[in-house]
């Protein structure tokens, strides 16, 4: 993805979990149930699943990862993406495709006993239904966290909150909420720890990092609106990169020529999509000005039907985890909106 290398040219700082005690995050909700969906899979790829054989990893994930934000007082609020842009469209037609490709493969590595392909290919091919968004929305309620539907872009309504001062920060693994205007990022939410790299049996201490706009922009000496345009140079959800345009390449043309539309009609290069409406999609995007941030009551006997009850979850785990979020309490007073910020 084009706007996942703007990475490469950003300013990024190592930051600990602990560190992030007393924040509010906007954190983009699906991304943040799809690194679970991702993740949280048995052996062979194989997602975790109650007996009636529906997938729950997105639920495990979140309860669990979510209670462990709770007991170190980070203050999470999810964001929803809506409906999507128009130009996202075949982004998104992409993307299936290529779940759909990732699935054939993962069956094919399984049948030739390839745990390792099967794991990768299973990762690749994580889909969430309507219905998984609908019960990790219903989850998140119950441990008495707020969140918000955005209109469209989740990331979108994040930078907005962020910007607005409701959140301190956005928490996402992608760039584009910088491109959305939030004044700083947070990565690396859900991956903090050990991860093995792929193909190989190494692993890598992976922390959280705190993206900072304005001493990027510094550094780069760029306006945001300026970066949108590097952004659309290397490709966006909304458009393809020029090929063979790296992020110093793109950074350096919208330099010489001011903009993306000017660097590429120098090149002698048509762009499909109207670079227009794709920079207006990050300069204008559609959020909801009216939202509800205020955290609720945390509600235990209903995460014990969801997740007990309904799908097979230990009850004694939930329990546990349940009392961990009853210590924080103890020594915190109920969080109120102003707690929040």
């Amino acid at each position: 993805m084009g706007v996942q290398r703007l990475g490469e040219l950003m300013i990024k700082k190592a930051v600990s979990m602990e560190e992030l005690s007393g924040r509010t995050l906007a954190i983009d909700a699906l991304n943040y149930l799809y690194a679970f969906l991702s993740v949280v899979r048995q052996p062979d790829g194989t997602p975790l699943m109650d007996r009636k054989m529906r997938v729950t990893s997105h639920l495990s994930g979140c309860f669990y990862r979510t209670v462990n934000l709770l007991e170190l007082n980070i203050r999470p609020i999810f964001v929803f993406d809506g409906e999507a842009p128009i130009l996202k469209k075949e982004t998104v037609k992409e993307r299936k495709q290529m779940r759909e490709e990732a699935k054939e493969k993962w069956e094919e590595a399984l049948t030739l006993g390839d745990l390792t392909a099967a794991r990768k290919y299973a990762q690749l091919s994580s889909s969430l239904s309507d219905g998984m968004i609908q019960e990790s929305k219903a989850l998140i309620e119950c441990l008495g966290v707020p969140w918000v539907q955005a209109p469209s872009e989740g990331e979108a309504q994040a930078a907005y909150m962020a910007k607005k001062g409701d959140a301190w920060s956005t928490g996402s693994q992608d760039y584009d909420s910088i491109l959305f205007s939030s004044p700083t990022l947070v990565r690396n939410i859900v991956i903090s720890g050990r991860r093995k790299l792929a193909g190989k049996n190494v692993y890598v201490k992976i922390e959280p990092e705190l993206v900072d706009a304005a001493q990027s922009f510094k550094n780069l000496g760029v306006t945001r609106e300026q970066l949108i345009e590097v952004a659309i140079l290397l490709g966006t959800d909304y458009n393809p990169g020029i090929k063979g345009v790296g992020p110093k390449t793109a950074l350096k043309l919208v330099k010489e020529h001011g903009s993306a539309d000017r660097a590429l009609k120098e090149k002698g290069i048509s762009m499909e999509v109207p670079v227009d409406e794709v920079r207006a999609l990050f300069l204008n995007p559609k959020i909801a000005e009216k939202y509800e941030v205020k955290p609720k009551r945390l509600n235990k006997e209903k995460i014990i039907y969801l997740l007990v009850d309904e799908h097979d979850f230990s009850l004694e785990r939930v329990q546990v985890a349940l009392r961990r979020i009853d210590e924080v309490t103890k020594v915190t007073k109920p969080a109120g909106l102003d707690q929040w910020l």
